[in-house]
């Protein structure tokens, strides 16, 4: 038997949940937010449930937290106490390693404490025990969950957690001079796949406007070839390495093997999309990679998933398909041609 938590976008737990059912019998759910984060009983342990989840990670579960402890919480700067001697029985977790402390808190939670002083008062406990407090990329993460009455506490590395973010959060900082916020889904895209953009030598953007994802991939060096009828940004006319053609992509046509970057972020219906990004396959490389946004518009989102990854896997291999925290109502696809 093994606890968890586990946590989705806001407004996607019960396909988390769902999804999380048809990989492991008689798990149960209590939800401690309403549509985004819940806890999970399973009568496995917890090797096997690691197994289970990074065998085939669900689509919709963005983080997941092993509940090694419960803690009551006090109310008082006893809680804080308790968390650095919890924190200290766990030398052999810590002592030469980089580790992450993340908490998260319930909107009315008893805990007092931010996640500044929380971190600050636990980093100084690690440093104490031989490991190195590290945010970006650390070999182990102690995550603490501050419900109303208790805090849930566990360890992992990121690969285990799903994301070296707290709750699978991830946060980038606005850039001046920025021209969406797509550019946002593009980046965490690049980061959650393992992928760097800087390798690659041609992209074709298909549904650009207004280029955000155009201009992340210009900054990396690539030659892009941008197709929407809508305008993009005028800032983008600098780069002589773009190529914008303001036509319907289905009125376009390449040199086969021209490309070894697709990428599509357009509003169009999921097989609407996927049409006309096999209609593109001739213009791909071989091995070329693909990063597409599937928009969930139906009632049955698992379904019409289904549906598009069968369609694009007449020409593909589906490498991830994860709804990512800057996905709205939509699942990013990570795809490589056949």
């Amino acid at each position: 038997m093994s606890d968890w938590i586990g946590t989705a976008n806001h407004g996607f737990a019960t396909l988390a949940m769902e999804e999380l059912r048809r990989l492991f019998r008689d798990i149960k759910f209590v939800q401690l937010r309403a549509g985004e984060i819940f806890r999970m009983e399973v009568p496995l342990s917890r090797e096997e449930i690691m197994s289970g989840l990074l065998e085939k990670e669900p689509v919709f579960l963005r983080h997941i937290q092993p509940i090694d402890r419960t803690l009551p919480i006090q109310g008082n700067a006893d809680d804080l106490q308790a968390l650095s001697e919890l924190v200290r029985s766990a030398r052999m977790r810590c002592e030469g390693k980089t580790i992450a402390v993340h908490l998260r808190r319930a909107e009315n939670t008893k805990f007092l404490y931010s996640a500044a002083d929380t971190k600050a008062v636990l980093d100084a406990v690690l440093t104490e025990l031989g490991g190195e407090p590290e945010m970006q990329s650390p070999e182990m993460i102690c995550s603490i969950y501050a419900g109303v009455d208790d805090l849930y506490v566990g360890w992992g590395s990121p690969k285990e957690q799903l994301s070296d973010w707290p709750g699978g959060a991830v946060r980038f900082q606005r850039e001046e001079g920025q021209i969406s916020r797509a550019k946002f889904k593009l980046l965490e895209a690049e980061r959650a796949f393992g992928l760097r953009f800087e390798t690659y030598r041609e992209a074709l953007d298909i549904g650009a406007a207004p280029g955000g994802w155009t201009h992340l991939l210009l900054e990396r060096g690539l030659r892009v070839t941008s197709v929407d009828p809508a305008e993009l940004h005028s800032s983008l006319k600098a780069y002589q390495r773009l190529n914008y053609l303001k036509k319907n992509a289905s009125d376009v046509k390449f040199p086969s093997g021209t490309f070894d970057l697709l990428v599509c972020d357009m509003s169009w219906s999921p097989m609407q999309m996927s049409k006309l990004v096999l209609e593109k396959i001739d213009a791909l490389s071989k091995n070329a990679t693909a990063i597409i946004t599937v928009k969930l518009m139906h009632k049955k989102p698992l379904q019409t998933i289904r549906d598009v990854i069968e369609r694009l896997e007449s020409e593909f291999i589906l490498k991830k398909a994860k709804q990512l925290f800057h996905n709205r109502d939509e699942i990013t696809l990570y795809l490589i041609k056949k």
